[in-house]
């Protein structure tokens, strides 16, 4: 019997695929692709992941992902030993932007803009003897 991951690569060359073409297409990225066609589930994040790759996957190559899914739980049930990945805000990056410190400006000028409206709306209102 062919492991899931020999299935994956043997259909995707079938297709005439390159993994690029599977990451674009899918939206996993191509480690993660390529992990699912050799086994190595400890590369992926954890089961739940690996279980939604390997669906997503299996839908794009025309194949059946619960089936798969069902016929390997082994291999998609075991906790996973790799993959550094930590919850929570202090994971969070803070990056840097240029416009940082001018954020102001466009609220400034919108503000500008709008009082520049009303007041000629209210010239106009009083050449009109409206007001």
């Amino acid at each position: 019997m062919e492991s899931v991951g020999e299935q994956f690569k043997q259909r995707r060359k079938e297709l005439n695929l390159s993994l690029k073409e599977a990451e674009n297409a899918t939206s996993i990225r191509m480690h993660y692709l390529q992990a699912l066609e050799e086994n190595d589930m400890s590369k992926l994040i954890s089961p739940v992941y690996a279980q939604g790759f390997a669906k997503q996957y299996a839908t794009f190559l025309g194949m059946d992902g619960d089936r798969l899914i069902r016929e390997h739980s082994d291999l998609f049930a075991r906790p996973f030993q790799g993959g550094e990945f930590s919850f929570g805000i202090g994971t969070l990056e803070m990056r840097g932007n240029p416009s940082n410190g001018i954020k102001w400006l466009p609220n400034l000028l919108w503000a500008a803009a709008i009082l520049g409206i009303f007041l000629l709306a209210w010239l106009f209102a009083r050449f009109l003897d409206v007001l």
